[in-house]
């Protein structure tokens, strides 16, 4: 039997999301940071037996992350060599793959086979996702998870009047367990799903059944996690189900001066790169503050002696903190909106709209043309595709309500509010950075490939008429 046109363009799209992934692992490889760290927490697994950092003198137990990335490292680490990243990346690979064809598929049962290809194709040449499969983060399983928790929502709600039990429950229920493993703010996906699905339950003619499978994913996603609270009850003593915010053991110390000032001016990713990863630990310079750093009288000479002091050892002693702390309250009384309203809609702006240029050799003052006109051109065209994602998002997102949501109303709703509870929960980050978006851009590349749907086009029913 001969390939059909639409055979062909689907094998078409998964090759070139292979391609495509395969350029960012052999010429942006980015092995470093939160990589090292997971790392080390994987090795440690598997030699040691224990959730564990190395320090210079010894292992010792931590809970600064949660243990879902590093079980999956330790897997890599035990079938192909403690230390080899390059098994990750590319299983990393595989999973974003699979993540476009779940979109593609999940398109595809909304608004039929063409916008399915529609969105394979979006999905493929999205340069954003795909940068993040050459890194040692999380960002990738989390697009998975995303990707596989709305499919096998659909599903399961297609199939919950055909079968007792539907088998779509299951990579359901994975997508939401292992999510919230990954990382603390990935317990957001969980939230509108769930609520998805007792919606869901509550108004179709097998409530009983469906509530169960319902209790059933919420009990498979509690129990990891209280599994890792008591462990956390039995070493350190605290309650702590998930991650810390500040990524900090109960004896660390936690510099919440710097970190309360750095908020009374920080909007641009730049700033996080130069002076937040910086601090505690490396030579900082006064000259990479913006001036709103320093806009209220005298403010900026007690700013630079602060950067002096803290300068002659590298470190984030309790006076230099305590310095930043009486700075910050200041700047909040003198501006209280900007502190709680300005500044956060700022850094939310920021991490959506800005270029996403993090994991390439792309200068991130990309608007300073004279320093590195090739460079910042660069920049900015990926600054214009990425602002060309969301407006086919808006599009396709319009269009999908128009059409009355296909008979899915529930699933739409689910999926704004992981859009919403995740920018909600963005507004109270410290630091502006670009990947924290990236979690919904499964949503953003399903809704704009809805933008190029006909408007003639029937797609097939889905639902069981909730």
């Amino acid at each position: 039997m001969r390939p059909n046109r639409t055979h062909v363009a689907v094998a078409l799209g998964v090759t070139a999301a292979v391609l495509v992934r395969l350029y960012c692992i052999h010429f942006h490889p980015h092995i470093l940071g939160d990589a090292t760290v997971y790392g080390d927490l994987a090795r440690n697994m598997l030699q040691h037996h224990t959730f564990a950092i190395t320090d210079p003198n010894r292992i010792r137990p931590t809970l600064i992350r949660l243990p879902g990335y590093p079980l999956l490292m330790a897997a890599c680490f035990a079938l192909f060599g403690v230390g080899n990243y390059d098994s990750v990346v590319y299983l990393q690979l595989i999973l974003d793959v699979a993540s476009c064809c779940l979109i593609a598929a999940l398109a595809a049962r909304l608004f039929g086979n063409r916008t399915g290809l529609v969105a394979l194709w979006l999905a493929a040449l999205c340069p954003f996702t795909a940068d993040y499969v050459a890194t040692g983060y999380t960002e990738i399983t989390s697009v998975f998870c995303v990707a596989l928790a709305f499919f096998s929502l659909e599903r399961w709600h297609a199939n919950l009047q055909r079968s007792r039990w539907s088998h779509y429950l299951w990579p359901l229920a994975f997508a939401l367990s292992f999510g919230c493993l990954l990382r603390p703010d990935r317990t957001l996906l969980a939230a509108p799903v769930i609520a998805a699905m007792l919606w869901i339950a509550w108004h179709t003619t097998t409530r009983r059944r469906a509530l169960a499978q319902t209790a059933v994913v919420c009990l498979i996603i509690v129990l990891p996690l209280a599994a890792w609270g008591l462990r956390n009850w039995r070493v350190f003593h605290v309650i702590q189900p998930l991650a810390p915010k500040y990524a900090n053991d109960p004896t660390d110390t936690v510099n919440y001066g710097f970190y309360r000032w750095y908020r009374t001016w920080a909007i641009e990713f730049k700033s996080t790169y130069d002076i937040y990863w910086n601090w505690d630990g490396s030579i900082m310079n006064f000259s990479d503050l913006p001036s709103r750093a320093y806009n209220l009288p005298g403010e900026r000479d007690r700013t630079a002696a602060i950067f002096a002091e803290y300068n002659t050892t590298t470190s984030a002693t309790p006076a230099v903190d305590s310095a930043l702390a009486a700075l910050a309250a200041e700047r909040v009384k003198a501006h209280p909106l900007q502190y709680y309203v300005e500044l956060p809609i700022a850094r939310l702006a920021n991490m959506w709209l800005r270029p996403r240029t993090e994991m390439d050799d792309l200068p991130l003052d990309w608007w300073r043309f004279e320093d590195d006109r090739r460079g910042c051109i660069e920049a900015a065209a990926l600054g214009l595709v990425n602002l060309a994602y969301l407006a086919l998002a808006a599009a396709g997102l319009w269009r999908w309500r128009k059409r009355a949501w296909l008979g899915e109303r529930v699933l739409a709703w689910s999926m704004v509010g992981f859009v919403l509870l995740r920018s909600a929960l963005l507004l109270t980050i410290d630091n502006s950075e670009p990947r924290y978006t990236l979690d919904c851009y499964p949503i953003v590349i399903l809704l704009a490939s809805f933008a190029f749907a006909s408007a003639r086009q029937k797609a097939p029913s889905t639902s069981d008429g909730s």
